[in-house]
């Protein structure tokens, strides 16, 4: 896994921004790079989301768990859309 310049600290942003932001980063990525994600829960929903739209395309790993700090890797190991369709969730075609 290598890091990206990616890292996004959704404490600070309002609740029905951030998975638009963290979808739209994570399409920008390049493959076999990753985004930081930094928030103050656990983000379990957040990944059943990404493996409900995009699954084999990525890798989750918990770099921090709470208490009051969560942190993860959120690695693309593929094109989010290798079929060529888009579901939308990620601001990338």
């Amino acid at each position: 896994m290598t890091l990206s310049a990616a890292r996004i600290d959704v404490r600070t942003i309002p609740p029905r921004e951030r998975h638009p932001l963290i979808f739209s980063t994570f399409g920008a990525l390049k493959t076999g790079t990753a985004m930081e994600l930094v928030n103050d829960h656990d983000p379990k929903p957040l990944y059943h989301q990404f493996q409900a739209q995009m699954p084999d395309a990525f890798t989750w790993d918990y770099l921090e768990q709470g208490p009051d700090t969560w942190r993860v890797a959120i690695t693309k190991i593929k094109p989010a859309h290798a079929d060529g369709q888009c579901c939308g969730s990620c601001g990338g075609a």
